[in-house]
């Protein structure tokens, strides 16, 4: 028998690869129909797909949910971020802008004050436990600042100076209720002056206290509170507020009107420190032209 035929592997071989091509051949058909071995084998392929498919899906959306979440976590971080910058922003915005109209209304003031001298002044310090009493000002005696000088904002009178340094000072204001705390003003508005003084606040309303008003004068709200100029140390006619509410003493022998200050003693950062007994403009221009 010839060598060919008598190697059973090579026979084996060539028998399988007969059946693989036709296998092949055979599953290449498009017209034909599935048979039975070909439909289990598909079907039970389907079954373990979807068993597995499902969690796959499942764990895939959830960790797509998840980078998600991260991704709306760290967007919302940005624009807390960016809320912040612009809420500072907001806030040092107005913070300029009052500050500028301080300033332009403190240089407006000057030509209301040719009659004396007027020197500003920066707030460099507010003590928390003595907010309503005292302010630091960067101005001191190698300045001429003396004490009971008049200080005042663009809007009005705040206090005077009660402590002075060499290079700073300290402004009582007019809201310290200290017994001593006491100046001369008068209102001004109806028929005749009304003259008294302004002794602190009012615990309940926050409110100026003038007092010391004769009995018999008529009061009414809305009139002007100035300066009088009377005790010898300020100067008249610096505006201090405006009366809102009127009230008896309890013996009915004067009365105390409650007044609204015209300055803003929570928001201090430029003053001007008035000196009474300065020569007036006319001659210190004279002076400066000689």
């Amino acid at each position: 028998m010839s060598p060919f035929f008598s190697n059973r592997r090579l026979i084996v071989l060539l028998v399988c690869l007969i059946f693989l091509v036709g296998l092949v051949g055979y599953s290449l058909n498009q017209n034909r129909a599935l048979s039975w071995p070909e439909q289990f084998v598909s079907d039970a392929v389907g079954t373990v797909q979807s068993v597995f498919s499902r969690p796959a899906y499942w764990l895939s959306s959830s960790f797509d949910g998840i980078g998600d979440l991260q991704n709306l976590y760290e967007e919302n971080q940005m624009l807390k971020a960016h809320l912040d910058d612009y809420a500072s922003q907001r806030a040092e915005l107005s913070q300029l802008r009052r500050r500028n109209e301080e300033l332009e209304g403190m240089f407006d003031m000057r030509d209301d004050l040719l009659d004396y001298s007027a020197q500003e002044a920066v707030v460099i310090h507010r003590s928390p436990d003595r907010w309503n009493q005292l302010v630091g000002i960067n101005l001191g005696a190698q300045d001429g600042i003396e004490e009971d000088m008049a200080v005042i904002t663009s809007q009005g009178l705040i206090g005077k100076i009660s402590r002075v340094s060499q290079f700073s000072s300290s402004v009582q204001l007019l809201s310290d209720q200290d017994v001593t705390n006491r100046i001369s003003a008068m209102a001004t508005g109806g028929n005749q002056s009304i003259y008294g003084f302004i002794e602190g606040i009012d615990d309940e309303s926050g409110l100026l206290r003038f007092t010391k008003i004769d009995v018999d004068v008529e009061v009414e709200p809305g009139q002007t509170v100035t300066t009088s100029g009377l005790g010898g140390v300020f100067p008249d006619a610096l505006e201090i507020g405006e009366i809102v509410d009127v009230q008896s003493d309890e013996f009915g022998l004067s009365q105390t009107a409650l007044v609204e200050p015209s300055a803003d003693f929570y928001h201090l950062d430029y003053v001007m420190v008035i000196d009474r007994g300065a020569d007036d403009a006319s001659a210190v221009l004279e002076e400066e032209e000689e």
